[in-house]
């Protein structure tokens, strides 16, 4: 559809509360768009400069001054930025069952923690977040680019999205989950589990793309490492993109944590991608 066909379409919704939502939604997405534009035309003016070019020239070349080409390159959000698609971004956590005097559901304190960094850094790429409760039975992917912090224990979304990965799965074993190696058997579990445990835990990273939109999942053996996950991808986000680009990846990552923060994280093996 085109972009007139979509303000048309906006403009004949005869539902006026319909109408204020759709142009709400539509108004985000252009404004996403305009981000990723100053992204690409940043990253073609660094292609540029690679190829040779003085500044000089490229801004020349593009008919702007050598200052504008300065305040492109000064603006733009990074390229990899690019890592969770063009937005705007939904971001999922697990809705929880738990009793106390009652039976009730409740968000994790970890996962609010991943779920609050992760929306920190997407700020910082231009992104635009869009937070969402994943409950007990959500199977589907969201619509567009979407970040899915949730482990196979919670949803069945975390197995369709585990399904796709040729190299690693999340598995249950003598009554513990484990990180699996689909080609060698080796499982990698968590130090919180261990016979002497450690204030330490594991968590899964993998990158997709799916139908023109990419979805990131994150799982953690507890809430714990999807935590030490996105502390990760804040510390080496640009490496991650240099490494794979656009293309699908998963790795695992162990982090260090206490009662309150996410002191360390670090990979477990090279990531590999697909």
């Amino acid at each position: 559809m085109s972009w007139r066909d979509e303000l048309d379409s906006v403009r004949s919704e005869p539902d006026p509360l319909r109408r204020a939502r759709r142009a709400g939604d539509l108004g985000d997405a252009y404004r996403q768009r305009q981000h990723e534009l100053a992204r690409l035309r940043r990253v073609a003016i660094d292609e540029a400069r690679a190829l040779g070019m003085s500044y000089t020239e490229i801004a020349g070349a593009l008919g702007v001054s050598k200052g504008r080409i300065t305040q492109i390159r000064g603006t733009a959000p990074p390229s990899e930025r690019a890592f969770f698609g063009v937005g705007p971004v939904t971001v999922g956590v697990p809705l929880r069952r738990g009793v106390d005097d009652q039976a009730r559901s409740y968000i994790d304190a970890a996962d609010v923690g991943a779920q609050r960094g992760v929306e920190r850094l997407l700020g910082e790429l231009a992104l635009l977040a869009k937070s969402e409760v994943i409950r007990s039975d959500h199977a589907e992917l969201f619509e567009g680019d979407s970040v899915v912090i949730c482990g196979p224990k919670s949803a069945p979304i975390a197995a369709t999205l585990l399904v796709r990965d040729p190299r690693l799965d999340m598995v249950k074993v003598d009554n513990r989950w484990w990180i699996m190696d689909r080609e060698n058997g080796a499982k990698h579990g968590s130090p919180r589990n261990d016979a002497t445990p450690t204030d330490a835990d594991l968590g899964y990273l993998a990158r997709h793309s799916i139908d023109g939109r990419t979805v990131i999942h994150i799982a953690g053996i507890s809430a714990f490492g999807s935590h030490g996950v996105v502390h990760y991808l804040a510390e080496n986000l640009t490496e991650l993109w240099e490494a794979f680009g656009d293309n699908e990846f998963s790795a695992v990552i162990r982090c260090e944590y206490t009662e309150d923060a996410i002191t360390s994280s670090e990979l477990v093996a090279d990531p590999a991608a697909w």
